[in-house]
């Protein structure tokens, strides 16, 4: 029976296919955009994090600031005590010479007059040096409120460096939203405009192919059995196999020319085989085998004119059953060549 061949007469309508196609193509959508969340959400993740840190740099250095301001405060009150004691202390020793003077006045005596004398050059030696300590005394409250005022202005600096900094975080994380927002909306077009062409695809696959039973659809993957296009222990294309297979590649090559050039899309044909065990000099392993199995189907479908960089060769030897049976039935639905039309 010839492969391309369509079935004659009346055909019944299957919608299962379609219905298989839309649930992997809501699967694909959401597994997608769940990545999408993840890596915006890793992304928002880290710049909160470095705006943290900076936030908590700047806010130990305004209790710094503000721990020095509070120095020079008490600082500033020890000093104006200080100056209040030396004020009163010169009052007292004004009012003492004062005394001295008029007792000098009043006593006529030579001893005394010496003495008072002497007296009121030790106090004018003294609040001599008094107000020099005041003098002092006021040169330093007077750098004190520079210092204070210096402390103020740091403070009012770092308080606006914190408000510009709260300002642009925001402003990142609703870019980060907006940007997030956006991606979404382009690959979930981007998908359902591949998963168009694929539904288009297996449709063109389905009508080639018709109704034979060594043909499943399987999710979003069309299923051949081995023994279609491979004898038994060989990678060799079979002979009856290859107008299947350049219908196969003109359909492809129809498609390239229908898919936009930006649009990412690649058909992977998958090796499998069964359990049981290959070791020969030319396939030591069934995943040599599966593997040489696919490579000879891309190359083939390279040589009909499909671009290589639309084709990709996958070997998964026993290791992806889809009967985990050990008849000779489930064996032979494990040996199978897979096409998948995916994104790159």
């Amino acid at each position: 029976m010839a492969l391309g061949r369509a079935r004659r007469g009346e055909r019944h309508i299957d919608y299962w296919p379609g219905f298989v196609d839309a649930l992997s193509t809501l699967l694909l959508v959401f597994v997608f955009l769940l990545s999408v969340f993840v890596l915006a959400q890793f992304v928002l993740t880290q710049e909160i994090g470095s705006k943290d840190d900076a936030m908590a740099r700047l806010q130990a250095q305004i209790r710094e600031l503000t721990d020095l301001l509070a120095l020079e405060r008490t600082n500033d009150a020890e000093a104006e005590s200080q100056m209040g004691a030396l004020r009163a202390s010169l009052l007292r020793m004004e009012q003492e010479r004062d005394a001295l003077q008029e007792a000098a006045t009043a006593v006529a005596t030579p001893e005394e007059i010496a003495a008072a004398q002497s007296r009121g050059d030790d106090l004018a030696r003294q609040l001599g040096q008094e107000k020099d300590a005041a003098a002092q005394a006021a040169s330093q409250i007077a750098i004190l409120n520079q210092q204070i005022a210096a402390l103020r202005r740091q403070i009012a600096a770092l308080e606006q460096a914190l408000d510009i900094a709260d300002q642009k975080d925001k402003e990142s994380q609703s870019r980060l939203a907006d940007l997030g927002r956006r991606l979404n909306v382009a690959l979930a077009q981007r998908v359902q405009e591949l998963t168009r062409y694929r539904s288009e695809f297996f449709g063109r696959l389905r009508t080639i192919l018709g109704d034979r039973p060594d043909v499943r659809i399987v999710g979003d993957r069309f299923v051949f059995q081995s023994e279609i296009f491979f004898d038994r222990a060989s990678a060799e294309i079979r002979t009856d196999a290859v107008p299947a297979l350049d219908q196969l590649a003109a359909a492809l090559v129809q498609l390239e020319k229908e898919i936009p050039p930006d649009l990412g899309w690649v058909l992977r044909v998958d090796g499998h085989t069964d359990d049981r065990p290959i070791a020969t000099p030319q396939f030591p392993s069934n995943w040599e085998l599966s593997a040489a199995r696919s490579i000879a189907v891309v190359q083939y479908l390279a040589s009909k004119g499909v671009s290589p960089q639309h084709l990709v060769a996958a070997g998964f030897g026993e290791y992806q059953p889809i009967d985990t049976g050990s008849s000779d039935e489930a064996r032979a639905r494990n040996r199978r060549i897979e096409l998948k039309l995916t994104e790159r």
